[in-house]
């Protein structure tokens, strides 16, 4: 397949280094470029694993958490509206 690229200035000279480095063509050092570029981007993205350590922190100070109103008035007053 024949097509016309436009290269950026950095990636041209890149090439032309591979091509006085390898000894080979272009054509092929583009072709090489491209299919090293493409397998690469094909993989999907390694995901690092996050783990986070947990602390026990003792017993609520304001007692149970899952009544939020309860604990709001505990600790603010029952102006807390």
């Amino acid at each position: 397949m024949r097509t016309t690229l436009s290269l950026d200035k950095d990636v041209a000279a890149r090439l032309e280094q591979a091509v006085k480095k390898r000894r080979l063509p272009f054509k092929t050092i583009v072709n090489d470029a491209l299919r090293a570029g493409l397998s690469v981007i094909d993989k999907p993205a390694a995901t690092a694993v996050f783990q986070t350590v947990g602390f026990n922190l003792g017993p609520s100070l304001v007692g149970s958490l899952d009544d939020v109103h309860g604990v709001l008035a505990r600790v603010e007053g029952e102006e807390h509206k």
